[in-house]
């Protein structure tokens, strides 16, 4: 029902960060700013955002600290 009211799901893992459309609530080892984990679905309505989704980010610096 909702989709054809035109909302949509966001798209998040593998994709790129994009605060406008997604809210990091931690990060993780992995590529730098790179969607690792969807934590909480986000929905969009053309280009209003309704609910962010909520994104594990990946980061360059936990990577280190996993290595060390």
């Amino acid at each position: 029902i909702l989709k054809i009211e035109g909302v949509e799901r966001i798209e998040t893992v593998g994709k790129e960060f994009n605060p406008n459309l997604m809210e990091g609530i931690k990060t993780v080892a992995g590529d730098e700013n790179k969607v690792i984990e969807e934590l909480r679905s986000g929905f969009k309505m053309g280009d209003q955002v309704l609910r962010p989704a909520q994104v594990a980010v990946g980061s360059a610096k936990q990577n280190q600290k996993e290595i060390n």
